[in-house]
């Protein structure tokens, strides 16, 4: 008999990376490291928990721990998103910059369901508030505001996500 592996329908690699594609697009011209991407990919997913617009997802209980178990699928899917000229990565002294790549233009303005067009003003909106801010001070905002989200975040303050 053959065991069929389960599919991953949602939060896989590719569904991150176009995600980020359209974050990054949003942040140029700059861009983000890993950490403040993982942050902002909640804040546009759940944006009404961060003072934004509705969520884009519905709200689940304990959906900050989505922080941990997204963070390994958002870098395969920066990866994949980079292969294809989507996503670039800039390294320096300071570690490794992901920005928006030159195909990003053609991506985002090609996908035109609801989905894509309430995606890309999560984005916008999430770069706009949250943009100029570090990881670490995200990461305190979030962590601050833990009570609202129906579990504590106190977890990712792990050095690992520093």
């Amino acid at each position: 008999m053959n065991a069929r592996k389960q599919l991953d329908l949602f939060n896989t690699p590719f569904e991150l990376g176009l995600r980020m594609v359209y974050l990054l697009f949003s942040l140029r011209p700059f861009g983000a490291d890993l950490q403040k991407l993982v942050l902002l990919d909640y804040a546009i997913v759940y944006s009404s928990d961060v003072g934004g617009p509705d969520s884009l997802h519905t709200p689940v209980p304990h959906r900050n721990s989505e922080l941990f178990s997204r963070r390994e699928r958002i870098e395969q899917g920066l990866y994949l998103m980079s292969t294809r000229g989507l996503v670039d990565v800039d390294l320096d002294d300071s570690g490794l910059t992901y920005l928006a790549g030159p195909a990003s233009f053609t991506l985002v303005g090609s996908l035109s369901s609801s989905y894509w067009r309430e995606l890309e003003n999560r984005c916008s909106w999430a770069a706009k508030e949250f943009g100029d801010t570090s990881s670490q001070e995200l990461l305190r905002k979030f962590s601050d505001a833990g009570h609202l989200w129906g579990a504590e975040i106190e977890f990712t303050r792990q050095e690992r996500l520093l």
